[in-house]
């Protein structure tokens, strides 16, 4: 008996807490890596397609000159991919039929029936089209690869390849039937920072897409009373709003006055993003609510940051030293510089530098 008991405490001892709990600290794991670091510039933006009415694309000028000068090799959005798509729209019953989560997935009927390609099949065509892709492509070449994009449920990626062709021929051909040219001659007009910055972007610098990393498969909270659900959050928003009025005036009349380098380097200063976070997220923190609606509000907003930080990691797995810049709402950053600064051989760019 003596000895079982000596057995157990040699058991318990080895699995107890103990006085403190030990990490492994991996801050410094990557010191002595060979080669050069990732630079990752994170741009906190505010969502253009709810800018008001008069917003002039042309004053994003600065701001694409100064995210040229960085010279990404990688862009990210604020975007769900095809894929997932493709993948909510087989499991309706966790994600809520074929839109998908919060309805952001798009009906392909009319690229499908122009291309004859459903997404799974296009994806694998894109893959095999940009591991083949020549230096100089033909309009043809061209023309092609923005179907497949488009096939693929990437609109932004096909925007890319419309934008690098000259006028003459952005065109009816190779996979783009009429319907598909109104699309992209429609998606080209979009204030949508997907399209009106990182793809814009992305063509001027010569890339071949962007990369979509949005995720919505870790936020669809389970909750039995929605409408409860939604109250709780609203109120904690409303009890967090005073403090972050000043600020709010302050984005409102950089909008108002057309200046959208002062705007995006004030969205982006380190305050203002704390204020921001601390009205929405830390609020939520603080709801009195028996069910703890506003810290289910926020483990949904944990779990869709870290399933795009993942997606983000994806992109330049097999590109270290890759210079990447990553588009997404404001409110996302800094969770996006924090998960991304712990990921070995990364940098994390200021963005008040860039934007200076």
């Amino acid at each position: 008996m003596a000895r079982t008991w000596a057995i157990w405490g040699l058991f318990l001892g080895l699995i107890g807490p103990g006085p403190a709990c030990a990490q492994v600290d991996l801050s410094t794991l990557d010191q002595g890596m060979q080669g050069t670091r990732t630079q990752v510039l994170v741009l906190g933006s505010v969502h253009l397609s709810q800018m008001p009415e008069g917003f002039e694309r042309a004053s994003l000028a600065p701001v694409l000159e100064r995210l040229a000068a960085f010279k990404p090799d990688i862009i990210t959005i604020e975007a769900l991919s095809g894929e997932q798509c493709d993948l909510v729209a087989r499991h309706p019953a966790i994600y809520g039929g074929p839109d998908g989560p919060g309805g952001y997935c798009r009906k392909l009927d009319a690229i499908k029936a122009a291309t004859g390609l459903d997404v799974p099949t296009a994806i694998g065509e894109v893959h095999k089209t940009l591991k083949q892709w020549p230096a100089a492509p033909t309009p043809a070449q061209r023309r092609r690869l923005a179907s497949l994009f488009l096939a693929a449920d990437d609109r932004n990626s096909a925007l890319v390849q419309w934008w690098q062709l000259p006028e003459s021929e952005r065109r009816v051909g190779d996979g783009l039937d009429d319907a598909l040219v109104a699309m992209l001659e429609k998606a080209a007009l979009s204030n949508n920072e997907n399209a009106s910055i990182a793809a814009r972007l992305a063509a001027r610098l010569g890339l071949q897409r962007v990369h979509a990393v949005d995720d919505h498969t870790g936020d669809n909270v389970d909750v039995s009373d929605v409408e409860a659900f939604g109250k709780a959050v609203q109120q904690a928003w409303a009890a967090g709003a005073p403090a972050a009025q000043a600020m709010r005036d302050g984005e409102d009349a950089l909008s108002k006055a057309g200046d959208m380098l002062g705007l995006y380097r004030y969205i982006n200063r380190p305050e203002a993003m704390r204020i921001a976070i601390a009205a929405d997220f830390g609020a939520a923190l603080k709801d009195p609510s028996p069910q703890r609606y506003g810290q289910l509000y926020v483990a949904g907003w944990e779990t869709r940051n870290l399933r795009m930080v993942a997606n983000i990691r994806e992109t330049f797995r097999e590109r270290p030293g890759a210079r990447v810049l990553s588009i997404v709402g404001s409110s996302h950053k800094p969770w996006f510089d924090s998960l991304l600064g712990q990921m070995q051989g990364v940098e994390i760019v200021d963005a008040e530098q860039v934007l200076k």
